[in-house]
């Protein structure tokens, strides 16, 4: 089939058969079905999904080599939106009814225009800090240096088992961290080095694997 998004009553028109007919030879005789398309964050090239392979499997033999180490080293941050008000979902507004009672009405509603930048980091214990981004701001290179240098701090605070271990940070491919530089001087004072050049795309988009440097002795890895 040439066409596959063709209609069945298209088909109908063309052979000259009833509508019925066609559905009959569509799913009995050539047991088709008719889905949707499935959506994803984006297409990927099939280099960069033999990367995400090469990557992952990197990632998964540090896991293999210690579990419980690996997942108490390691730290990862995403970005989103929060609107100042989310309406109520279909779901969210289902209620309990009697046989014959009439349904609930709602008017239509619309997300919030006014709405807030989160940056939230965190480990497999829970959340280590969440930034908001303030009104007339936005996430630049300096901004999210200065993060990291919270986020280090925030560590060292509430994550009393890493003192004396490297953190094995992941983090997105925003444009501002694109810029980082492992060489720069703002990213060496608060000891941040890129472990692994590559990028691993997860379906929140690219992501790099990063290190926080300590002062002591670092464990294996």
């Amino acid at each position: 089939m040439s066409d596959r998004k063709v209609k069945v009553r298209e088909i109908a028109d063309i052979l000259k058969i009833l509508v019925d007919s066609v559905h009959t030879i569509i799913h009995e005789y050539l047991g088709m079905i008719k889905v949707f398309s499935k959506w994803v964050p984006r297409l990927l090239t099939p280099e960069q999904k033999q990367q995400r392979i090469d990557d992952s499997k990197s990632c998964l033999d540090m896991f293999m080599r210690n579990k419980s180490e690996f997942l108490r080293r390691y730290i990862t941050m995403d970005e989103t939106w929060i609107h100042h008000f989310t309406p109520e979902s279909n779901r969210q507004s289902a209620e309990w009814h009697a046989a014959g009672e009439s349904r609930p009405k709602r008017p239509k509603t619309q997300q919030s225009a006014g709405k807030i930048m989160v940056s939230a980091f965190w480990d497999a214990h829970g959340i280590i800090f969440i930034d908001y981004l303030q009104k007339e701001q936005t996430i630049n290179r300096d901004y999210y240096i200065a993060l990291l240098g919270r986020l280090k701090d925030e560590i060292a605070k509430k994550r009393l088992h890493m003192a004396k271990k490297k953190v094995l940070f992941h983090q997105d491919n925003a444009p501002c961290v694109s810029q980082i530089n492992e060489n720069d001087g703002k990213i060496d004072r608060i000891g941040l080095r890129i472990a692994s050049p590559s990028t691993v795309f997860s379906r929140f988009g690219p992501q790099r694997l990063l290190a926080l440097r300590r002062p002591q002795k670092d464990a294996r890895w």
